[in-house]
């Protein structure tokens, strides 16, 4: 699978295969047979679709459920799965199924392409990616069934199975309406199986084994069985918790006298439409409520939430949870003067404080860049704009109805956004994850400097 002749490091193949993908996608889009009425859609638009699949974003300048055929859906959704999961990952799903033996460059390769600290059970963890995926995705197509086939038919079927892998690999991409999951804003079972799915995506492969072993510990009281996870699930688990309950909380007070989103819901259902946005926005591009109709509180809030994104080693993008829970923990020591930063009475190294500082300064140039050209290109208020462009770059796909109107040099710049964001921080990680050890004898000398 890896040649050595080719002298590509492990950051470059990640960046290269996800563009190698994208570009197949978008010619097989471009094509009549992907359309709905047969007419080959602009190249750009095919382009930006295709990104947007798999870079598992969701933003669409073009309506996905009148503008692509089966056909067309079919690729979409294969670009999605491919996005959520990781080009390298299926190329090794491929290898396994083929019985092809692993060498050293294969393993190294997926330990970067999920981030791992270790090669140990590097192929076990892989399956276990692999048949978790699909068994999660299949349960969520047969609950999805229990509503869309006495709605749609048998088209039911097909839009179920769409819906439950989009929104695993928290993709926000739909084939039911233009205007999102909005019609079903008070249906307890939809809200309640997209919501699972959404999180059980977005939480990390590596929470999932690590609950799902203490769960098989019968001799564990419950109440220690939190004890025993590791640091990163712990963390992983709390800020999910906190995001997604204070999130909601925070855009119930902002929204719950707004009489164009919920001000006129029953208790009940603003309750699970406001339970819903916090989730979706943790990178899932689900919409039930006009994002563009929120007040400019909630719209902040959830610049914020989009940001963060969901957790390391799993479909979710942003800057992901254990990263702002690392930043904090370290502003909070700095604070104290506290010469160790620590959560859950375990010091967190220097070199995982780093990462998360660059991956965060990263995406935040991402971020600001992509606002500055896009307000240079188009006459959208400023709010907009950066929702949009967060939305971008954390791979969400929620907007304020900006998108379908982007011109060609706007459709470029969020094009550029879906693609560093997804790529962006998962390289600079890898990057600083080098594996080249030399070290320079010559020290320069340290001088101090006033900061703040």
């Amino acid at each position: 699978m890896i040649k050595k002749k080719f002298s590509l490091s492990t950051t470059q193949i990640i960046m290269l295969s996800f563009l190698v993908v994208i570009l197949a996608g978008s010619l097989l889009l471009s094509l009549p047979i992907s359309t709905a009425n047969r007419e080959s859609v602009s190249y750009l638009d095919a382009l930006f679709t295709a990104t947007t699949a798999t870079c598992v974003t969701g933003l669409v300048t073009l309506p996905t459920v009148t503008t692509w055929s089966i056909f067309g859906q079919v690729v979409i959704l294969i670009l999605i799965q491919i996005g959520g999961l990781g080009v390298i990952t299926i190329m090794s799903a491929l290898m396994i199924l083929l019985r092809k033996r692993m060498g050293i460059g294969d393993k190294l390769l997926l330990q970067d392409a999920f981030n791992l600290n270790s090669l140990s059970g590097i192929v076990r963890f892989v399956k276990r990616v692999l048949w978790g995926t699909l068994l999660v995705e299949g349960v969520g197509a047969l609950l999805y069934m229990t509503v869309f086939i006495p709605e749609f038919g048998c088209k039911g079927i097909w839009i179920s199975v769409f819906t439950s892998i989009s929104a695993f690999c928290n993709a926000g991409i739909d084939i039911i309406a233009e205007d999102s999951l909005c019609r079903y804003a008070t249906n307890p079972l939809i809200n309640i199986i997209t919501c699972l799915l959404i999180i059980l995506g977005g939480i990390g492969y590596i929470v999932w084994w690590d609950v799902t072993g203490l769960g098989k510990e019968s001799s564990l009281k419950k109440h220690r069985r939190f004890r025993n996870l590791s640091l990163h699930s712990k963390i992983a688990i709390v800020t999910t918790l906190i995001l997604v309950f204070g999130g909601a909380a925070l855009i119930f007070l902002f929204e719950h006298r707004n009489p164009l989103t919920i001000g006129n819901m029953s208790l009940f259902d603003k309750l699970q439409v406001c339970f819903f946005q916090s989730v979706t926005t943790r990178t899932a591009g689900f919409a039930t409520i006009a994002q563009q109709d929120m007040t400019n509180a909630s719209s902040i809030l959830c610049l914020l939430l989009m940001f963060i994104g969901g957790s390391p080693v799993g479909t979710a993008g942003g800057i992901k949870t254990v990263t702002i829970a690392v930043l904090a923990a370290s502003a909070l020591a700095t604070i104290r003067d506290k010469q160790d930063v620590s959560l859950f009475n375990r010091n967190i190294s220097k070199q995982a404080i780093n990462k998360a500082l660059a991956v965060t300064v990263m995406s935040f140039a991402i971020v600001f860049t992509s606002s500055i050209l896009l307000s240079a290109v188009t006459d959208a208020n400023v709010l907009d704009i950066f929702f949009e462009t967060v939305s971008a770059t954390a791979t969400v796909g929620l907007t304020r109805d900006l998108t379908p109107y982007l011109n060609a040099a706007g459709k470029v710049i969020i094009l550029g956004a879906m693609y560093l964001g997804r790529v962006g921080p998962i390289s600079l990680a890898l990057a600083m994850n080098s594996r080249n050890k030399h070290q320079n004898i010559i020290k320069n000398p340290t001088e101090e400097i006033s900061v703040g």
